[in-house]
């Protein structure tokens, strides 16, 4: 119900010709309290919820929720503007008490936010209310070089991002021989979560090796093997197949040493034939193409966003210089080919 450009939720929900003022305007009837038969008690008129009002003064008017602020977005706009739910459905999402600013729970409509500022969540999930941010998943296919400029002419990155007026750059590398899941974003502080090593954001990974991998291969792999510049192990390994004389293996880690999957394997005498990166923190490649890519959806940029929230730094392992030298997981510039 609207009364001088305000809507009053929870008031009458018709207006009869009795409910108009000499000026036109609609009064809103009060609901008030009733008594043991339902019957409305007159003189105890319910204050309605304003849900907006015009801020021309910069003020509020009588009647608002104290504490909210008359500038800035409506919190229901800018969460609908973000994909993640229609005008309405966002309001009743603040009234259930689903939404956060700035780590603060509000559950009253009225409340205006600044998108270039306040911390927006939804059921605990980070709102992204950049629209200036881009996130993509590309499935780089082998034979691309992870970089946006090849200074040996090598197929790169570029025909990937030049179709975007954003500039966007990778989160990590791949070896030009490994296939997989690729974020490009220009987000660069999430970037740097997602690629640092001591953040700890997990990659999964499966790999075609030779020969027919036991149990005690993938314990080896889990309690920890021993390479050239130290020991190593996975977070978790899984053998899915093996059968005529070669495996496949599901490994996950969050180690940024050069080239380590295919190293591990190749320390365990199983040889990488084929590798793909399936899935990098909480996104999954799932039935995406080789060479096609596709913008993260809002459920999924969320999640990114939460990642990045929650990530505290650990303990810095000074074998994981890979990122620092401008080399990741599986890439290796002098030797890929």
């Amino acid at each position: 119900m609207w009364h001088n450009g305000r809507r009053y939720v929870g008031g009458t929900t018709s207006v009869r010709n009795s409910d108009r003022s000499s000026n036109g305007r609609t009064t809103p009837k009060p609901s008030g309290e009733r008594d043991s038969n339902g019957i409305p008690v007159e003189g105890t008129p319910e204050r309605p919820i304003i849900e907006d009002w015009d801020a021309a003064d910069g003020t509020a008017p009588a009647g608002a929720e104290p504490g909210l602020q008359a500038e800035g977005e409506r919190l229901q706009k800018v969460i609908a503007a973000a994909g993640v739910a229609s005008r309405r459905v966002a309001e009743n999402l603040i009234v259930e008490g689903r939404v956060t600013v700035n780590g603060q729970v509000v559950d009253a409509l009225g409340r205006r936010v600044d998108p270039a500022t306040d911390a927006i969540s939804v059921d605990g999930v980070p709102v992204q209310i950049d629209s200036s941010r881009r996130y993509i998943v590309l499935n780089k296919p082998t034979g691309v070089v992870s970089s946006l400029q090849d200074e040996r002419g090598r197929r790169d990155l570029t025909e990937f991002v030049d179709r975007y007026e954003e500039r966007l750059f990778n989160v990590g590398r791949l070896d030009t021989e490994t296939s997989g899941l690729l974020v490009l974003t220009n987000d660069g502080d999430l970037a740097h979560v997602l690629a640092h090593p001591s953040f700890g954001v997990q990659k999964t990974y499966i790999a075609k090796v030779h020969g027919n991998v036991n149990p005690a291969v993938v314990q080896r792999l889990t309690e920890g093997v021993e390479l050239e510049d130290g020991p190593i192990k996975a977070d978790k390994v899984r053998l899915l197949e093996s059968s005529r004389g070669e495996s496949l293996v599901e490994i996950t880690l969050h180690s940024g040493r050069n080239r380590i999957v295919r190293r591990m394997l190749e320390a365990v005498d199983h040889p990488v034939l084929e590798l793909v990166r399936r899935s990098f923190g909480p996104l999954h490649l799932g039935s995406l193409p080789p060479g096609k890519m596709r913008e993260l959806g809002t459920v999924e940029v969320g999640k990114l966003l939460g990642t990045v929230r929650d990530a505290k730094p650990s303990a810095r392992d000074d074998r994981d210089v890979a990122l620092d030298q401008g080399e990741d997981d599986e890439w290796d510039d002098e030797t890929a080919d």
